[in-house]
């Protein structure tokens, strides 16, 4: 299977949430990202839309719900947001989108810092494979993928995707 590429991807993407958030007449969105990948898409993304826009992490670690039978991921972070949720139209941006539940795990840190007044989800891919009813408002590409396989971004300069197998 052939990857996208990410700057194509970021390309588009940029072009499709201006769209969005025009159509819902926002005008200054808050952007936050993902810790690590949803970071790196998120500062490309930002580039591309030409925005100096602040922008907020997430470090989601103690918000999944799989912490107990996973642990402590070895590089947790602080999230970092430098401006107020409360009342905020957010973006919240993801390198890719599997089961739904790191957004979940992100909106329920969010909604500790306040109760925003949108979030708008974007992600770099969506692999089709949700366990949650979770969905991007903005996507790169959705693809599919065999039971074994994952992608992985690297980053954050360049952004590039690579698959994995997990049977090998």
């Amino acid at each position: 299977m052939s990857l996208p590429n990410p700057a194509a991807l970021i390309s588009q993407m940029a072009a499709d949430l201006n769209a969005h958030l025009a159509q819902r007449a926002i005008s200054e969105p808050r952007f936050i990202g993902i810790r690590t990948g949803g970071v790196w898409v998120a500062q490309a993304l930002l580039e591309a839309l030409g925005s100096d826009s602040p922008l907020g992490t997430l470090d989601v670690s103690f918000y999944r719900d799989d912490f107990s039978q996973n642990g402590l991921h070895p590089q947790v972070r602080p999230s970092e947001l430098p401006f107020e949720i409360e009342g905020q139209h957010l973006v919240l941006i993801d390198d890719v989108l599997m089961s739904g539940r790191t957004i979940r795990a992100a909106l329920n840190e969010l909604f500790d810092y306040g109760r925003p007044a949108s979030v708008t989800l974007v992600c770099l891919l969506d692999l089709n494979a949700a366990e949650l009813p979770i969905r991007p408002n903005v996507v790169g590409a959705t693809l599919s993928l065999a039971a074994h396989e994952r992608v992985k971004l690297s980053g954050p300069a360049p952004l590039q995707l690579e698959l994995q197998d997990l049977a090998l």
